[in-house]
C-alpha cells in the first residue's frame, strides 16, 4: 500500500510543479469569467432574434457582383429590395471577402468585431480599475460578454454589421486625445521614431475620419471637434475624410459619382422610417403618428433642439474633465437626430453605462471621505479620525440613482422589449398593444433621448486637455 501511495504522489508530482505558482484567486476569478461568458450565451438565446448574418450577405453578395465586372450600386440582394448603401471607399474596404465565403466572412467580422470590443472597454475601464486597484484583464474579460449581451452588439454581430468596427475607430481618437494631452508620456527614450509618434497622440482624429469616410454620421464628431476649439484633431479628421473619399474617386470614379450623386439621398433603399428596430428621434415620431413617413418639420425642430442640447452638454462635460462622457453624448446624440438609426446602431450606450456605474461609484467613494482620483482617504486620514467627518451621513445611499440607473439601463438593452411589441404598417397599427405597447416598442428611443438631456459627468475624471489648455475649475461650482 505504501508502495501505490508512493507511485500515485509520484504521477501528481508534474502537476502540483505546474500548478504551484498559479494563483487560487486567479483560479476562481477564470471560473467566474466563464460563468459570466456562459450567462451571456444564455442571454443572447433568450432576447436575441435568430442570426444568419443577414448584412453581411448583402454586402458580401455585392462586392462579388463587383468583383464580377458588374456596377456596385446596381446590386440587389436575391429576395429582397435591398442593396449596397455604404460609400465607395467601404466597398473597397470590403472587397478583399468576395474571395472568401460567407459563412467564413461572416465569423472573421463576428471575431474581428468582438476583438475590437474588447480592446474598447480596456481603453474605457483602464482609468477605473487603476483608481479602485482591480485587476484589468479579469474586469475587461467580465465587461466584454456582459456588453455581447445587450442589443447593439448582438444585432451587430448576428447581422454581420460593421458597427463595433466604427466605435472603436471612434475611440481610438479618445485614447489619442488622452496621449496628446499628456504629451506621449507613455513612450520611452529608447523607442523607435513610430513608436514615439504613436504615443504622442498626434494621429488624433485619424479614426472619426476614417468613421466618417465609411458612414456619414461619425460627422458629428468633427461638429463637437470644431465646437471645442480642437482645432489641430478637427483638421486632422477633416483631411483623412476627403483624403479616402479623393482617393475613392481616383480608384472607382463611376461608383463614387454614382453614390454622391444619387444613392446618398435615395434613404428608401434602407427603409420605411416607422419600422420598430429604427429606434431614431425620426422613428419615434413616424410611430406616435402611426404613420410610414415622420412629420419632417416636427423632427427638424426636434432634432435641432437635440443638437444643441447634445453638443453643448458634450462641450460642459470636456470643459470639466470628462472627455468620455464628451464622446458619449456626442455618439447618442448622433443616434438620436439620424433620420434611421436601427438598434444595432446603438453602441453608444456601452460607455453610457461605464460612466453611469463609475458616477455611482465616484459619489459612494465621495462620500465616505475618499479622494475621486485616488480612492484614498482625503481628510489626511481615515474618516471620521480626528475630528473629521465624511460630508454625508448616510453614504450607502450614495450614488444609489446613478447605480439604479446603469442597471436598468444594461437591462433595458439586454431585454430589448421592442421586439415583442413589433408592427408593421398598413397592416397593423403601431397602437395595436394600446399605450403601453406604443411605450415598449419606442423604448430604446425614448432612453437615448434621456441620456442626451440627463448623463451626468464626472468633473475631472478623465482631462483630455492640451498642456497649453488646462482643465476649467470646478471645486467652486460642484
Amino acid at each position: 500500500m505504501p508502495t501505490t501511495v508512493g507511485r500515485r504522489a509520484d504521477r501528481l508530482a508534474p502537476v502540483r510543479r505546474a500548478t504551484r505558482g498559479i494563483d487560487r484567486r486567479t483560479v476562481v476569478r477564470t471560473g467566474i469569467v466563464a460563468a459570466v461568458a456562459y450567462a451571456a450565451w444564455l442571454a443572447i438565446g433568450a432576447f436575441g432574434r435568430p442570426y444568419n448574418f443577414f448584412d453581411m450577405k448583402i454586402y458580401h453578395g455585392a462586392v462579388v457582383w463587383w468583383a464580377s465586372g458588374h456596377e456596385l450600386y446596381e446590386f440587389i440582394a436575391p429576395t429582397t429590395t435591398l442593396g449596397f448603401t455604404y460609400p465607395p471607399f467601404a466597398a473597397l474596404a470590403m472587397l478583399p471577402m468576395a474571395g472568401l465565403p460567407i459563412e467564413v466572412a461572416g465569423w472573421i467580422n463576428a471575431a474581428g468585431s468582438i476583438a475590437a470590443l474588447a480592446v474598447v472597454l480596456a481603453a474605457l475601464l483602464r482609468p477605473i480599475v487603476d483608481r479602485l486597484g482591480w485587476p484589468l484583464w479579469f474586469t475587461v474579460a467580465i465587461a466584454t460578454p456582459m456588453a455581447t449581451a445587450i442589443e447593439p452588439v448582438r444585432e451587430t454581430l448576428g447581422y454581420g454589421q460593421v458597427n463595433l468596427l466604427l466605435f472603436a475607430l471612434i475611440m481610438a481618437d479618445l485614447v489619442g486625445l488622452r496621449w496628446r494631452s499628456r504629451r506621449g508620456t507613455h513612450g520611452r527614450d529608447t523607442d523607435g521614431p513610430f513608436l514615439r509618434l504613436f504615443y504622442s497622440g498626434s494621429w488624433a482624429g485619424v479614426g472619426i475620419g476614417l468613421a466618417t469616410a465609411v458612414k456619414l454620421t461619425p460627422a458629428l464628431f468633427i461638429a463637437y471637434l470644431l465646437i471645442t476649439r480642437q482645432w489641430r484633431v478637427a483638421a486632422t479628421a477633416v483631411g483623412t475624410t476627403i483624403g479616402v473619399t479623393l482617393g475613392s474617386f481616383a480608384l472607382v470614379g463611376t461608383e463614387s459619382r454614382a453614390y454622391f450623386g444619387g444613392v446618398l439621398w435615395q434613404t428608401e433603399r434602407v427603409g420605411a422610417a416607422d419600422m420598430t428596430p429604427n429606434q431614431s428621434l425620426a422613428g419615434l415620431l413616424a410611430r406616435l403618428y402611426d404613420s410610414i413617413e415622420t412629420p419632417g418639420l416636427l423632427w427638424l425642430a426636434f432634432s435641432v433642439l437635440i443638437l444643441a442640447v447634445g453638443l453643448s452638454r458634450a462641450a460642459n462635460a470636456r470643459a470639466d474633465g470628462d472627455e468620455l462622457t464628451a464622446f458619449t453624448l456626442v455618439g447618442l446624440t448622433a443616434n438620436v437626430i439620424s433620420p434611421i438609426s436601427w438598434s444595432h446602431h446603438l453602441v453608444w450606450v456601452i460607455p453610457a453605462i461605464v460612466v453611469l456605474a463609475d458616477a455611482a461609484v465616484r459619489r459612494r467613494e465621495a462620500s465616505r471621505g475618499l479622494s475621486l482620483r485616488t480612492g484614498q482617504p482625503a481628510f489626511g486620514g481615515p474618516p471620521g479620525v480626528n475630528g473629521l467627518r465624511p460630508p454625508i451621513w448616510y453614504p450607502t445611499l450614495t450614488g444609489l440613482r446613478h447605480g439604479v440607473a446603469a442597471l436598468g439601463l444594461y437591462l433595458l438593452f439586454l431585454i430589448s422589449p421592442i421586439w415583442p411589441y413589433e408592427h408593421k404598417l398598413p397592416e397593423v397599427s403601431h397602437y395595436q398593444n394600446g399605450l403601453f405597447g406604443a411605450l415598449m416598442e419606442n423604448s430604446l428611443a425614448l432612453a437615448l433621448i434621456v441620456l442626451v438631456a440627463a448623463l451626468p459627468w464626472r468633473p475631472g475624471a478623465e482631462p483630455a486637455f492640451y498642456a497649453d489648455r488646462p482643465a476649467r475649475a470646478t471645486s467652486g461650482r460642484r
